[in-house]
């Protein structure tokens, strides 16, 4: 009777932890509609959703192995409301490497200002990648005009011809004519910032967006607590623990005001639309959420694989590509360049 007992209480505690870790997914699923800036707690749950999704899955092999059937169908339901998040990280679909007509080929690249470096071969060699993949308009964040003594936006612009200057480190080059541009300028307080070119793309006017929104504040806040040990005032990890998570929330904060400024600009357009840049948020957030719109997420249309756009330990996706629904994708990928802490993602397009 004991042992029975004892079963039956680990079988009930195990069908509150899958109810619950169902709950939470699903509310995770909708915490891309919360604002921040209101709802942070509701909107943080979007950031665990991959582990919520492998908890999940945990407990449905959980109770298959069981075999109690009507609890699968807790775990299973919840999966399968997960698929649509599932799609923005990873597809079994294929591309189309073709040369097709009146396509093109849209690239974005956060360079780290090209590390800094002085012989400018960093910023060569990612002009030839572009090369390469036979860019046609290219966002860069976090540009860098000059590598030494040699002038990049001059070097770049023999091959793109065209050139769009935004505040700073943001620039967007074209071979195709760019007739204006606009320089989104978030507030005086962040060298973050945001623009647009609109590109006669064979005949008509695309508005091309170059985005790069708020960091999390994460490496800022690992790097003044290296600088305190290594003065020798060390810091308490309760202290280190609140300041991520202000830090995190902070900047997550002003990444939603800045995107819903970008996004009150994508939608008074007149032209179609191509989004471009480094979010610095994860799919399915308020940032995504907002800056996507009605808009198309390219590697959800023609992307293969898993994406994750950080290198390094971080296999996180938040450099994106979007565009208006009447153009169509024909692929989408990254390249494994090793000259930042991203990766430039690549999206061929068409009429």
């Amino acid at each position: 009777m004991a042992k029975l007992g004892i079963y039956k209480y680990f079988s009930f505690m195990l069908l509150v932890i899958t109810l619950l870790i169902s709950i939470f997914t699903i509310i995770g699923l909708f915490g891309g509609n919360a604002n921040p800036v209101h709802e942070t707690a509701m909107a943080l749950i979007v950031y665990a959703l991959p582990l919520l999704i492998i908890a999940n899955f945990i407990t449905l092999l959980f109770w298959i192995i069981r075999r109690r059937w009507h609890w699968v169908v807790i775990p299973s339901i919840t999966l399968l409301c997960c698929i649509p998040f599932i799609g923005t990280l990873f597809q079994f679909g294929f591309w189309n490497d073709e040369d097709e007509p009146e396509s093109f080929t849209v690239s974005t690249y956060n360079v780290a200002l090209f590390g800094r470096e002085l012989t400018g071969f960093k910023a060569e060699d990612i002009l030839s990648a572009m090369k390469r993949q036979n860019v046609s308009i290219l966002c860069i964040q976090e540009y860098m005009t000059h590598s030494g003594n040699k002038d990049n936006t001059e070097n770049y612009k023999k091959f793109f011809g065209n050139v769009a200057k935004g505040k700073d480190d943001m620039i967007i080059f074209s071979r195709y004519p760019i007739v204006d541009s606009k320089c989104i300028d978030f507030n005086n307080k962040t060298n973050n910032s945001a623009m647009w070119a609109d590109v006669n793309v064979l005949g008509k006017t695309i508005r091309v967006f170059n985005v790069h929104l708020e960091t999390t504040g994460i490496n800022s806040t690992l790097h003044r607590a290296a600088k305190r040990e290594i003065a020798g005032n060390p810091i308490e990890e309760n202290a280190l623990v609140r300041a991520f998570f202000d830090n995190y929330t902070l900047g997550m904060v002003n990444r939603a005001i800045q995107a819903n400024i970008v996004a009150k600009e994508i939608q008074s357009s007149p032209y179609p639309v191509i989004v471009c840049g480094d979010f610095n948020d994860v799919p399915y957030s308020y940032v995504y959420n907002t800056m996507k719109g009605n808009l198309v997420d390219g590697f959800k249309e023609c992307g293969k694989g898993f994406m994750y756009t950080m290198r390094g330990n971080k296999k996180i996706r938040i450099d994106y590509i979007f565009h208006d629904e009447s153009l169509s994708g024909l692929s989408y990928h990254k390249e494994d360049l090793s000259y930042s802490d991203h990766y430039p993602v690549f999206m061929k397009l068409k009429y």
